[in-house]
């Protein structure tokens, strides 16, 4: 009994599981770094890599509405994408599967293309673990809908934990410009705060 926290917490008090399933997010906030395959803005050659940094997920209070913040950069060309967003899940935290609209700005630059402007979309996030040890989100957002400049992005990650506080994630993502689809991979590490 001394070595368990759910126990010692029960002999206390007995706890209000729906409250904690309400408010106690079953994701965490997490600081990303990690490393990009990008394509080459060249035809004919191969893809370049590229870093992602970023924070995702910050709580605004105990509420649903969390901000995130991200930069990739390619390392021997000029591409680039960064942008900022806040999301507001609509189930309660504690859920294990959770649906946030988006809404932000990002700008995304490259040799063949250049958009900027609002970011709209939806974020699934499926939590394996209400620790944030395992989790999976698809989001598909669009960058200056309605204009002839539109960029779809559609995302698919998927984090492990690796210890209590360090995970790794991968992300797979599509940019879908009026001229060109391109595929981005990314391997992160990810600080769960």
């Amino acid at each position: 009994m001394e070595n368990s926290p759910v126990l010692q917490r029960w002999l206390q008090e007995v706890p209000d599981v729906q409250s904690d399933i309400r408010n106690d997010p079953s994701f965490r906030t997490r600081l990303r770094l990690g490393y990009l395959n990008l394509p080459s803005q060249e035809n004919n050659s191969e893809d370049v890599s590229g870093i992602s940094v970023g924070i995702e997920d910050v709580f605004i209070g105990r509420s649903g509405i969390t901000a995130s913040v991200d930069y990739q950069s390619a390392f021997n060309q000029d591409q680039e994408d960064y942008g900022a967003e806040v999301r507001y899940y609509v189930l309660p935290l504690g859920s294990y599967v959770n649906v946030a609209p988006v809404v932000g700005y990002r700008h995304i630059e490259s040799d063949r293309n250049s958009t900027d402007g609002v970011n709209l979309g939806v974020r699934v996030v499926l939590s394996l673990s209400r620790t944030g040890a395992a989790d999976a989100s698809l989001s598909q957002s669009f960058v200056a809908p309605g204009t002839s400049e539109e960029v779809g992005i559609t995302t698919l990650a998927v984090g492990y934990a690796l210890t209590r506080h360090l995970r790794l994630s991968t992300q797979l993502q599509q940019q879908n410009t009026p001229h060109t689809k391109d595929n981005r991979l990314g391997v992160l590490l990810e600080w769960m705060l």
